[in-house]
């Protein structure tokens, strides 16, 4: 029988049941959790006056990593204990959204590698210090924009360095983050996102809106209205990848290696998709 490609997704949940009625590849019931990792770091960069706290759940399944960032409480570190060792279906099926998203991280990574992606353009972060390699991945980050001078960018999960990034391109900042409430230049930063959408002629957006419940709402808010959308994501980076043509226009990935955990050179993989005319990528 002829292979029938499989439908364009319009949400997280649809992608994930997707994947476990095997429509993009094997059976997640066949890939197996090789090693489980929790992980907790802070980062506070050179002069700045905000310290960054980041939680991480890390998925190996063979020779690649699935991974989603959390908040503080939302994921306990003695779920790793047991999870080395389950099946992919199994955790695609989890009651927490981090571990889902992992798992939907890990089980694309591990079919369609970053690294081997023929569509992906490989941008090398430089040897360096945190803030050198923060500003090389923020300026490739923003480096996917395309707006002219003075356009409104939301800013869905602000770091400092973009903000300034988005800047240097000429955009407005429209910052949104449920964790900070100003920026390094005391610019006020919203926590109401459908405000900051409502307003803004692109949104770029961190890959963890994938597993806050998010993710969703921007999607159709930038199909719907013609807006380009770029996402950044160390979280689900392989899972935002498949989004890219049903309304993500732009996509930058880093699998684990991330780059605060590393001061050596490290990839990360550009994707871009053209915005249509009826607003939705092509």
């Amino acid at each position: 029988m002829p292979h029938t490609p499989p439908q364009t997704p319009q949400t997280v949940a649809e992608l994930t049941d997707a994947v476990l009625a095997g429509a993009h590849g094997p059976d997640p019931a066949e890939l197996t959790v090789t090693s489980a990792f929790w992980l907790y770091n802070t980062t506070r960069l050179a002069d700045g006056d905000v310290t960054y706290h980041n939680h991480y759940l890390l998925l190996r399944v063979g020779d690649s990593f699935g991974a989603c960032s959390f908040e503080a409480g939302e994921l306990a570190p003695g779920f790793c204990e047991n999870a080395s060792g389950h099946c992919l279906d199994k955790l695609l099926r989890d009651e927490s959204a981090p571990v889902r998203t992992a798992a939907l991280d890990a089980y694309f990574a591990r079919v369609r590698p970053h690294r081997d992606a023929d569509d992906a353009e490989r941008v090398m972060l430089p040897t360096g210090t945190p803030e050198q390699r923060a500003e090389a991945r923020d300026a490739a980050i923003a480096g996917l924009l395309d707006i002219e001078p003075g356009a409104r960018v939301a800013l869905i999960g602000v770091v400092n360095p973009l903000v300034a990034a988005i800047r240097e391109r000429g955009g407005v900042c429209l910052p949104c983050d449920l964790n900070l409430r100003t920026t390094a230049w005391g610019d006020p930063v919203s926590d109401d996102m459908t405000e900051v959408l409502a307003r803004a002629d692109a949104v770029v957006a961190t890959g963890m809106t994938l597993s806050n419940g998010t993710f969703d709402l921007i999607l159709r808010h930038c199909v719907e209205h013609g807006v380009p959308l770029v996402v950044y994501a160390q979280s689900g980076s392989a899972v935002a990848r498949a989004f890219l043509g049903a309304g993500v226009t732009g996509l930058n990935a880093e699998p684990f290696t991330f780059s605060q955990f590393s001061a050596d050179a490290t990839p990360m993989y550009r994707y871009r998709a053209a915005l249509a005319s009826n607003g939705a990528a092509a």
